[in-house]
Parts: structure tokens; C-alpha cells; sequence
């Protein structure tokens, strides 16, 4: 009787989960995200602040008492102060519109909304002066009756307002899709008016996807460059702004001042991002739920 050799078992391979890494890329990557973000950004932060305090604490806060830059803080602050409100009550219509309402063109609106992020600033600048300019015969009237809109503050504010409009939108849109109009029809059917089901339903759903979007577009109406140097015309302690200012000081080889006034613009957008993150902490459990349903 032949003997036939015994049949073994395959041998077991070894199941290893999918989000599993050996500790050598997980560090490796992890070295390579802190190596980039040493680079681009640790580095850069650390000499702003550097050479700003090259000579002292006093020289640069005596930089920073100069009228010019005086005047463009107050004028950062003030483009800020307008373009975010209005951003954030257009980006909350055209997200209500194109979420809560069927109509033709949807997809149309919602590529026009992401137009600032194609164009060049310094094009969107020029179509500014191209439409309000003093050539122009609706800048020519302007100018006439008192109302110039370039080169004044005017102009600067509709240059922020088209470069930073699509952040609020951007933020809104796919948060108000995930959540469908159940609720808000519910809430009409049960006699609530179209204000009152805003306000109690649709308004506390999207305040986190609202603040982010605020806090977006807040930073770039405070750091952008292109669109307002255009518009602008760099009349100095008029219509300069934070980092027209920079620049400024920067070509006047005023190097302490300018690095100042740069490391104030970090600063705020510091202080944007704590807040964001004290936000998240502070309301964790709220957010976890809204990400949930």
C-alpha cells in the first residue's frame, strides 16, 4: 500500500490592517510633512521676527507709530471690517439658492462663484480700473460727481470683495447639500415662516462651516496684494494697506519697518487660527455630532 504524503495546510499569510504602516514610513513621512513645514513655513516666521527685532522692541513699535503705517493698519482693518459681513451674507444666499431651490444654470452660477480663484488678482485689479476708471465713461461720472472708486478706498474694497467671495460660498455649499431641505420643509409645513426656519434650523446647522468661511475670507481681505495694488494707486497714508505698506518699506530699504509690519499681518492671521482652533475645542462634542449626521 503506497503511503501518500500528508497534505498540509497552506501556510497562513499574515493580515496586517490597510491603515497599518511599518514604523519606518510612518516616521519617514512624518519627518518629510515636519522638514516642509520647517522650510515654508517655521523658517520664513522665525527671520520675519528676527530681523523685526533687530534693533529692539522699541524701534519697531516706533516703526509701527509712523503715520503711514498707522494709516495702513486702520485701513487693513477697515477693508476687513466691510468685505467679511458682506462675504458672508452673499456666500449664505447663493448657498441657500443653489441648495434649496431647483432651477436652471445651478452648475453655471456655482463655476462663476469659483471664478476669483482662477483669475489672476492683479487681472482682477485691472478689470476694476478697466470698469471704473477715469477713461471710463462710468468713471468719468464718478469722478465728476465725487465718488471716484479707483485709486480710493472704494476701489479697494471691490477688489477685496471679488478676490474673497467665494470662501464663505465654498465653505457653505456642500455642508447645506449633505443636509438636504427635510427639515426646513417640516418646519413650513408646521407654520414656521421662511425667516423663522432659517434662523431656529438652518442657520444653527452651517454656524461651523459659516465661521470657517469667515475666518477664510477674513484672512485673505487682510493679506491681499495683487487686485488692491492695481486699484489702489499706493497713495501713501490713503489707499495703502498692510502689505502695500510692506512693500513700500521694504523698496525704501527700510528693512525693520517692513519686517514689522509683516510680522503684525503673521499675527493676526495667528490670531485667527487660535481662535478656529479654541473654537473646535472648546465645542468638540458639538462638531463631532454634526459631522455624524
Amino acid at each position: 500500500m503506497t503511503d501518500f504524503p500528508a497534505r498540509t495546510a497552506p501556510t497562513a499569510r499574515r493580515w496586517r490592517p490597510a491603515t497599518t504602516e511599518p514604523a519606518a514610513v510612518k516616521w519617514a513621512l512624518i519627518g518629510l510633512c515636519l522638514s516642509v513645514l520647517t522650510v515654508l513655513l517655521f523658517a520664513p516666521l522665525i527671520a520675519i521676527f528676527d530681523e523685526a527685532l533687530r534693533r529692539g522692541w522699541a524701534f519697531a513699535l516706533a516703526s509701527l507709530a509712523e503715520p503711514d503705517a498707522q494709516s495702513a493698519i486702520q485701513l487693513t482693518l477697515l477693508v476687513a471690517a466691510i468685505t467679511v459681513p458682506l462675504n458672508a451674507a452673499f456666500g449664505i444666499a447663493a448657498a441657500w439658492a443653489i441648495t434649496k431651490f431647483d432651477w436652471r444654470g445651478k452648475a453655471w452660477v456655482i463655476t462663476l462663484i469659483d471664478l476669483p480663484f482662477s483669475v489672476s488678482p492683479v487681472v482682477a485689479g485691472l478689470l476694476f480700473v478697466l470698469m471704473f476708471g477715469a477713461n471710463s465713461a462710468l468713471g468719468a461720472w464718478l469722478v465728476a460727481n465725487g465718488f471716484p472708486i479707483v485709486f480710493a478706498v472704494p476701489g479697494i474694497v471691490l477688489a477685496t470683495l471679488f478676490i474673497t467671495f467665494p470662501f464663505v460660498a465654498r465653505e457653505l455649499i456642500p455642508v447645506m447639500l449633505e443636509q438636504g431641505r427635510a427639515e426646513e420643509e417640516a418646519a413650513l409645513t408646521l407654520g414656521a415662516s421662511g425667516w423663522r426656519a432659517f434662523l431656529t434650523i438652518t442657520l444653527p446647522n452651517i454656524r461651523w462651516a459659516l465661521l470657517y468661511g469667515v475666518l477664510l475670507c477674513n484672512a485673505r481681505a487682510m493679506g491681499e496684494f495683487g487686485a488692491v495694488a492695481v486699484v489702489s494707486g499706493k497713495i501713501r497714508g490713503q489707499t495703502t494697506t498692510m502689505p502695500l505698506m510692506i512693500e513700500m518699506f521694504y523698496n525704501e530699504y527700510l528693512s525693520v519697518a517692513a519686517f514689522t509690519m509683516a510680522g503684525v499681518l503673521a499675527l493676526l492671521a495667528f490670531v485667527t487660527l487660535t481662535l478656529k482652533s479654541a473654537l473646535e475645542w472648546r465645542y468638540a462634542d458639538q462638531l463631532a455630532t454634526t459631522h455624524r449626521h
